[in-house]
Parts: structure tokens; sequence; C-alpha cells
């Protein structure tokens, strides 16, 4: 009964932080202030940093709140294996570029198309699962790979619009921006989530401490791309300009969600993680609609939805997917 509580509660939390991630993102992008608007650079470097203050909190947790143990383990996991912990390098640098990419789709895109076009991540997943590790799919799965296919090509499909064709050229042309984003974000989620997996299996230690690994280089990589791409407006105006109530929450969304999936993973199985995904995707729909109306839904764009959200629930029927095991 506890088990099948924690279950529902993960996916619950799952739903929550996936939809409010994802439209408080959009909305803090696009929202007019005065002032200049916060950095997407300086947010991944927050979310790091917030990131490791968690997991360095719950690998605490799970040694009885002990000072000692947990100086030890970090000791001992972190210091002690150089060459370990440089392995965490590479996907944590993907991560980065990724968590990065992000920010740049949804400055262009709207949460419904986002939420939808971002589901290629299961094909990316798959296909550098089967090249790296050398996993089997089955029938179901191939055949949910072509519905997804098809499912975010509808949802891309240019629509017939009336509007003043002097809004419309620029929304074209950052729809491109925010798709490129999407894809490459795809591809690096799914580099990077089977690479990690394949070091998890490797070895036995808490998927904390290896979290504890990737945020140190993703906060080291975080700091270096901030000061590349936007050096001079952080010397300008600080690191935390144009920060407010709604950035903050952005930031810790995003910190909290790797380790939201990893409860989920623990705690339910593929088909309710299907469930949840594609009921954060109709949630993201109707709030973009009504909330931040930015969206105008067509019936080619329900249609891909539909294909995708099947594709979602068929690609966890036959056995289990290669999923990331502890990022988003």
């Amino acid at each position: 009964m506890a088990s099948a509580k924690l279950k529902y509660l993960s996916l619950g939390v799952l739903v929550f932080q996936t939809t409010s991630l994802v439209l408080t993102m959009r909305y803090s992008r696009t929202l007019q202030g005065d002032g200049p608007r916060y950095l997407a650079s300086s947010a991944v470097v927050v979310a790091e940093f917030l990131k490791i203050l968690t997991c360095v909190g719950l690998v605490f947790k799970e040694h009885s709140y002990s000072g000692r143990a947990l100086s030890s383990i970090l000791r001992q996991e972190i210091l002690h294996k150089p060459i370990e912990t440089l392995k965490l390098a590479i996907p944590s640098g993907i991560y980065t570029l990724q968590n990065n990419l992000l920010y740049v789709a949804l400055s262009n895109l709207d949460a419904a198309t986002y939420q939808v076009t971002y589901q290629l991540k299961i094909l990316t997943t798959a296909l550098f699962s089967v090249s790296m590790l050398g996993r089997r799919l089955g029938v179901y799965q191939w055949l949910s790979l072509l519905i997804l296919m098809a499912g975010v090509a509808l949802v891309q499909w240019p629509a017939d619009s009336t509007s003043d064709p002097q809004k419309e050229q620029p929304t074209a042309g950052s729809q491109f921006v925010g798709l490129v984003a999407v894809l490459v974000a795809c591809f690096s989620s799914g580099f990077a989530g089977v690479y990690f997996e394949k070091i998890l299996k490797e070895t036995k230690q808490s998927v904390w401490v290896r979290n504890i690994q990737l945020g140190m280089f993703g906060l080291v990589f975080g700091i270096f791309g901030m000061l590349a791409y936007d050096g001079d407006r952080v010397q300008e105006h600080g690191m935390f300009q144009g920060y407010n109530t709604l950035t903050w929450i952005v930031v810790a969304l995003q910190a909290l969600g790797g380790l939201v999936i990893a409860a989920v993973i623990k705690y339910a199985d593929n088909i309710l993680k299907g469930f949840a995904t594609s009921l954060s995707i109709i949630l993201s729909t109707f709030i973009s609609y009504f909330w931040l109306e930015d969206f105008e839904p067509t019936s080619v764009f329900f249609l891909g939805t539909l294909f995708v959200m099947m594709a979602t629930f068929l690609y966890g029927y036959e056995n289990k997917p290669a999923t990331n095991p502890s990022r988003a």
C-alpha cells in the first residue's frame, strides 16, 4: 500500500514538475518587464548549484545525518577516484548544453509545441541504446518510434493563418530557431542519458553521488559558458540581473527535474510514466492556449499530439525502455 502511494505520488510530482517548468520557463522568457531580462546561462549555473546542494543533503540523509560519513563518502568517491569522476565530464558537458538549449527553445516556441516535439528524445535514446548498449527493441517499440516521428512531423506542420503578416514573419523565424534547439537537445539528451546509464551499470555507487559529480562538472561548464557568451552583460549588470520570484521558481524546478525522474524510475513503471508525460502534454496545451495565449491549436496539431501520446504508451508496453535513470 505504501509502495502504491509512493508510485502515484512520484508520478503526480513528475506531472507537476514537467508542466510547471515548461510553462513558467516560457512565461519568464516572454514576459515584458523593466530592465534587462535574466540570463539563461546564469539560470543554468544556479540550477546546477542547487542540484549539488540537494544531492549532498540526500546523501547526508542516506548516512543517518552523519557529517563524518558524508565527508568520508564524498572524499572516497570523488577525490580518491579521479578517473571515475572524470568519466562524468562528458555527459555533464552535454547536459549543460542541453539545459541552455531548452531556454532557447522556450524563448521561441509555445509550450505545447515544445512539449510534444521534445518527446523525440524517446527516439534518440532508443537509437543510442541500440548502438551503445547493444539493447534489442521489440516490435511494439519500433512501431512506436515510427508513430512518434509521424506525430512530431504533424505538430510541426505549417498552419494556414489569416493573422497580420507583419507578425507572422518573425514568428516563423523564431519557430525555426526553437525547433533546431529542441532537436539538438533531443540528440544530446539521448546520448548523455545512455552514456550515464552505462556508467551507472558499471558501478554500484549511489545515484545521488553520481549526480553530485555531474553537478560539479556542470557548474564548471556552466560558469565557463556564461562568461564566454554573456560575460559583458554579467560585468555590466551582474550575474543575477533580471531575477525575480518567477525566475527563482524556474531555477528550482529545473534543479529538481532530474531528481524527480530518479524517483519515478524507482517507484513507478514505464506505462505510468508515459501516462504522466501524456497528461503533462495535455495540461501544457490547455494552459498555453487559455493562460499564456501564445498558441492557436489546429486539427493537425491535435492529431500529431495524439500520435505522440500513443507512441509514448506503446514504447513502454513490451519491455522497459532505455531511459535516463537520473536526469531529465
